[in-house]
C-alpha cells in the first residue's frame, strides 16, 4: 500500500461509505468512490485504484443484497442467469482495464452519466412498472437481460466499472418492467458476479491494495446496508430522485475536474 496522510484516508474512508449507501439505493456508487480515489490517490496506477475499487464494491454490494433478500421481492433466478453473464463479461472487460488511463475516464463517465440524467428526466413514470407491464415480460426478454445486460454491463463494469449498478437498474426496470426498488434488489445479485469476475482479473494481475481496500471496505459495508433499508422503506420515489440528484452532483464535478486538469 502506498504511503497515505490521515487526512487522505479519512477522506476514503467516508467516500467508501457514502458510495456504498448511494450503491445500494440506485447503484453506481462507483462513480463517487472511483473519482475520489482518483482525487486522493493521484500518483498510483489507475489499474491499481480500479481493482482496489473493486474489492471495496464487491462487500458493500454483498451486505446490501443480503437486506435485499430478506425483505424485497428479488428475481433470484434471473438475478443468478443475468450474473453469469456479467462475471464472464467482467472478466473479459478486466483484462483490457489496465490501458486505461484517468485522463480518458473522466469524459467517459460524464457523457455516460448525461445520458443517465437524460432518460431519466425524459421518462417521468420509468421505475413504476403495472402488474399489466410486468405480465408482458416475454421469454424473448429475459434471454435479451441475461445476453445484453448481463454480457455488455458486465463487459463495462470489468473495464471501466462506475456506474454499472444504476446501468443495471436501468436496464433491468427497461427490459424486465421491474419498478426501481425490485430492480435494485435484483442489480445487487448481479453486480456481486461482475465485482467478482473483474476483481479475480484484478487480483491474477496484482492490482489490488488489499489492505486499503480492506479498510475501505468496512465503510463501504456500513453505508451499504444503510442504503439498502432506506430504499425499501422510502419506495421508488425516493430512489429516482436520489438518483438524479447523484447524476447532476458528479457531472458538475466531474466537469470542473477535467476543466481544471
Amino acid at each position: 500500500m502506498p504511503d497515505i496522510s490521515l487526512t487522505t484516508l479519512v477522506f476514503l474512508c467516508l467516500a467508501a461509505a457514502a458510495a456504498g449507501w448511494i450503491d445500494a439505493v440506485v447503484g453506481g456508487g462507483g462513480l463517487l468512490l472511483l473519482p475520489a480515489m482518483l482525487l486522493g490517490l493521484p500518483h498510483v496506477q489507475t489499474a491499481q485504484i480500479l481493482g482496489t475499487n473493486k474489492a471495496v464494491a464487491i462487500v458493500g454490494t454483498s451486505g446490501a443484497a443480503i437486506t435485499y433478500v430478506r425483505k424485497a421481492p428479488v428475481q433470484v433466478k434471473t438475478a443468478v442467469r443475468i450474473g453469469l453473464a456479467a462475471l464472464a463479461g467482467s472478466m473479459g472487460g478486466a483484462f483490457f482495464a489496465a490501458g486505461i488511463s484517468s485522463d480518458v475516464l473522466r469524459p467517459v463517465i460524464m457523457l455516460v452519466l448525461l445520458g443517465v440524467a437524460a432518460f431519466v428526466m425524459l421518462r417521468p413514470a420509468f421505475g413504476t412498472a403495472t402488474d399489466a407491464e410486468r405480465r408482458t415480460v416475454t421469454r424473448a426478454r429475459t434471454i435479451a437481460a441475461i445476453v445484453l445486460v448481463g454480457g455488455g454491463i458486465g463487459f463495462y463494469d470489468g473495464l471501466v466499472g462506475p456506474g454499472t449498478g444504476t446501468f443495471l437498474v436501468l436496464a433491468l426496470t427497461a427490459v424486465l418492467h421491474l419498478d426501481l426498488v425490485t430492480a435494485s434488489a435484483t442489480a445487487k445479485i448481479v453486480n456481486i458476479c461482475t465485482n467478482g469476475g473483474a476483481l479475480a482479473m484484478f487480483a491474477y494481475q496484482g492490482t489490488v491494495m488489499w489492505q486499503l481496500a480492506a479498510l475501505m471496505a468496512v465503510f463501504n459495508l456500513a453505508g451499504g446496508m444503510f442504503g439498502a433499508r432506506m430504499a425499501l422503506r422510502k419506495g421508488s420515489e425516493f430512489v429516482r430522485g436520489v438518483l438524479l440528484v447523484v447524476v447532476f452532483s458528479l457531472v458538475a464535478k466531474l466537469a470542473f475536474d477535467q476543466w481544471t486538469a
